[in-house]
């Protein structure tokens, strides 16, 4: 695992030790790259499922300002440390311990808005559409945010979503990425 490219790119990455984490593969991260950005101008990420933390740090290598990273693994938030000492830029990361749900509550709270969200879930309990609606409803998001889901095939995300538009959907094996974009 490395960051493709931007600021960090070629820098190797660790995974996760353990069965509990699926890393987001080279190649279908390079593509949601590729359809979201490939660059961006700043811009507030959050990674709320963030295993390695491969997909927000890359996003900040690319030109996002800073980075919110959550998993509640003790393993992955050691690891996602250490992938973060890489980049040399440790302060433009954020990384919480914590469960997802209580996670956006706290940014709800602290009236942070997102401009980028991943969402990799294990695949055993997705709840993507409770995410968005989520997003929604705590008021984390900024006009025309833009959030890529990671799942299998078996998630059958919809297409017409109150508030989100989907942008595209794309298959690897068994994993399928869909992008919307937040229409407010």
């Amino acid at each position: 695992m490395r960051i493709i490219s931007g600021n960090y790119g070629g820098r190797r990455l660790k995974a996760v030790p353990g069965m509990k984490t699926r890393p987001t593969t080279d190649k279908v991260k390079e593509s949601m790259f590729n359809i979201i950005g490939p660059y961006f101008d700043g811009g507030v990420v959050l990674d709320l499922f963030a295993g390695s933390g491969g997909l927000s740090i890359e996003a900040v290598s690319r030109g996002a300002d800073v980075a919110y990273l959550v998993d509640r693994q003790y393993q992955a938030i050691k690891t996602i440390k250490e992938n973060i000492k890489v980049t040399k830029e440790e302060q433009k990361f954020n990384v919480f311990k914590a469960d997802a749900a209580k996670a956006l509550q706290k940014f709800s709270q602290q009236n942070i808005k997102f401009d980028y969200i991943f969402l990799d879930p294990p695949y055993a309990k997705q709840q993507i559409i409770d995410n968005l609606n989520n997003f929604v409803e705590l008021g984390l998001l900024n006009l025309n945010a833009v959030i890529v889901c990671e799942t299998d095939e078996n998630a059958q995300l919809e297409d017409n979503l109150q508030d989100f538009e989907m942008l595209k959907q794309v298959t690897y094996g068994i994993t399928v990425v869909t992008i919307y974009r937040y229409k407010g």
